[in-house]
């Protein structure tokens, strides 16, 4: 792990730390033993994996800026156009993801858990990371910085780590308007009719008023897939859908 990556691991465990905390005193029961060590073997899977992946994205960025359309300058007007522009591209990969099988059979790892805490955060399938930066090769053609849609995209999967969790109820005016909220990702992760292919926002939720996915938490939330529980094991949980 790089030097960018421990403090962040650091807070990530102190996060979950704090979370099961909170879990065990208020008796939510939202940690399971067994999902929770398959969460985080998948967690060291994707690490391992984390070398290849990384050269795969920038192999395939770097080939692709050779032909860019046009030179869109770095400042700090680009910058906050660019992670617009990523949360763009992450919401309708996100939502393909739910729409066409292929991408389903992949992104059913990180919603086959009948749990909801922050180690599913990190429930991502392995082959998941070398599909979506595909995604981003159109805006890096017209010109933006493969850089910076990279840093885009970190940043958007950090703040998602926090969407993961009971522990934040509703936060009232701030619901559905700009920013995700662990509210309407919950809604995201249900199986319940009217949550199902709803809310596949990032950080923001923009998109998902724009284009007619938002849905507002208003029942309980069942966590999981409407086919049922799968599997702790982190290689079924993997690749049984496949």
């Amino acid at each position: 792990m790089d030097s960018l990556g421990i403090p962040f691991f650091i807070v990530i465990l102190i996060a979950v730390a704090g979370e099961a905390v909170w879990s065990h005193h208020k008796k939510k029961g939202v940690y399971n033993t067994k999902e929770s060590l398959g969460n985080l073997a998948i967690l060291i899977g994707n690490n391992l994996l984390k070398p290849l992946s990384l050269a795969w994205k920038y192999l395939i960025f770097h080939a692709v800026a050779a032909y860019q359309i046009f030179s869109i300058p770095t400042n700090a007007t680009t910058i906050v156009l660019t992670f617009f522009v990523a949360e763009f591209a992450y919401y309708w990969y996100h939502r393909l993801s739910h729409e066409l099988h292929l991408l389903w059979t992949l992104h059913h790892t990180h919603h086959s858990s009948p749990w909801m805490n922050l180690t599913t955060a990190v429930r991502l399938n392995w082959l998941g990371s070398f599909i979506s930066p595909v995604f981003f090769l159109p805006f890096v053609l017209v010109g933006f910085s493969p850089e910076i849609l990279a840093g885009s995209l970190a940043l958007g999967l950090f703040y998602q780590f926090f969407l993961h969790t009971e522990a934040v109820g509703q936060l009232g005016f701030f619901e559905g308007w700009l920013l995700n909220t662990p509210s309407a990702h919950r809604v995201h992760h249900g199986s319940n009719e009217k949550y199902i292919d709803k809310n596949y926002g990032g950080m923001l939720i923009i998109y998902d008023r724009l284009f007619g996915t938002y849905e507002r938490e208003t029942e309980k939330v069942k966590y999981g897939v409407t086919t049922g529980f799968l599997s702790h094991n982190p290689i079924k949980t993997n690749f049984l859908p496949l």
